[in-house]
């Protein structure tokens, strides 16, 4: 887990590619602040609470059936800031994004300066399509911890649905030198910087994540965009070959592999591939649109 235990959140996506940070929900800090009870606790109480902190991966209506149990005794503001923030993830989980708005409002009354609950509201607002709002959130998450790669992330990832790539690479780069190890990241930076026409650093942040996830289609997949920008089709090939070898159903690995086939000459070769990236996802080709070669 990236980031300090009392949250979750959700992670970035880029085209039909699904990247997550690694969040977790602990209960270390609920735990500490319910100590003091839990000597004379029944049972259900503990297991309120171990279903709220989201232990063994509990399923989100489980979630907020404990953060709700858990409500209705709490009277410690930072004890009530985790469990609505919680109970907002979950509900984030179930796509009630309003419900998880609500309660994240709670839990920022509760605890002014608890930056996971403007992150997680940042997320939600984000997936509504408020993407101006959601930057606002992230900026506060950042202001509060300079260290909280995974807020410079989502706010990267609204910068990208923004068409901002200028500043998604720099909130990337900010998240990189937060999370130097995650190959998500590095990924999605080499993306970035492909889209706004720097191919060089774009492609040492695409080796980079290439080596530390190889076994990751998405890494073989941003590279291979970004070889077909350079108009190095034989190199995009080889790299989409890679990516589809570890996901066959890759709809902008097939698209791309199929663009790089045609300026190669081989247009059967590509417009099968196209075809079938097509079937897979309807929209690729307008996806693609900004990004062909």
């Amino acid at each position: 887990m990236l980031q300090p235990q009392h949250h979750v959140a959700v992670g970035m996506m880029r085209r039909n590619v699904s990247r997550r940070i690694a969040f977790g929900m602990a209960s270390a800090l609920m735990l500490m602040f319910f100590s003091a009870s839990l000597a004379g606790a029944e049972d259900s109480d503990v297991s309120n609470i171990d279903m709220c902190n989201g232990k063994d991966r509990t399923p989100p209506d489980r979630q907020i059936e404990g953060c709700t149990a858990l409500l209705k005794s709490a009277d410690n503001p930072g004890v009530m800031a985790i469990i609505y923030n919680n109970r907002g993830n979950a509900y984030v989980s179930k796509q009630q994004y309003d419900l998880a708005i609500k309660d994240y409002d709670e839990a920022i009354k509760a605890n002014a300066n608890y930056a996971r609950a403007f992150n997680g509201r940042g997320v939600a607002y984000e997936k509504k399509g408020d993407y101006d709002r959601a930057i606002l959130d992230f900026d506060a998450a950042t202001k509060i911890d300079a260290n909280y790669a995974n807020a410079f992330a989502n706010r990267a990832e609204t910068y990208e649905k923004k068409g901002d790539f200028a500043s998604a690479s720099k909130d990337l780069d900010a998240a990189i030198r937060i999370q130097p190890n995650l190959s998500m990241l590095r990924n999605e930076r080499c993306w970035a910087l492909t889209m706004v026409g720097d191919l060089p650093s774009a492609l040492a942040e695409c080796n980079a994540a290439v080596r530390q996830t190889p076994d990751d289609a998405a890494p073989y997949d941003s590279r291979g965009l970004t070889y077909l920008r350079m108009g190095q089709w034989d190199s995009a090939i080889t790299d989409y070959n890679a990516a589809l070898k570890i996901d066959p159903k890759l709809a902008s690995a097939l698209y791309g592999r199929g663009l790089a086939e045609i300026k190669k000459g081989k247009s059967g070769d590509g417009n099968a591939d196209i075809t079938a990236a097509k079937s897979i996802n309807p929209s690729i080709a307008e996806e693609f649109a900004p990004l062909r070669p």
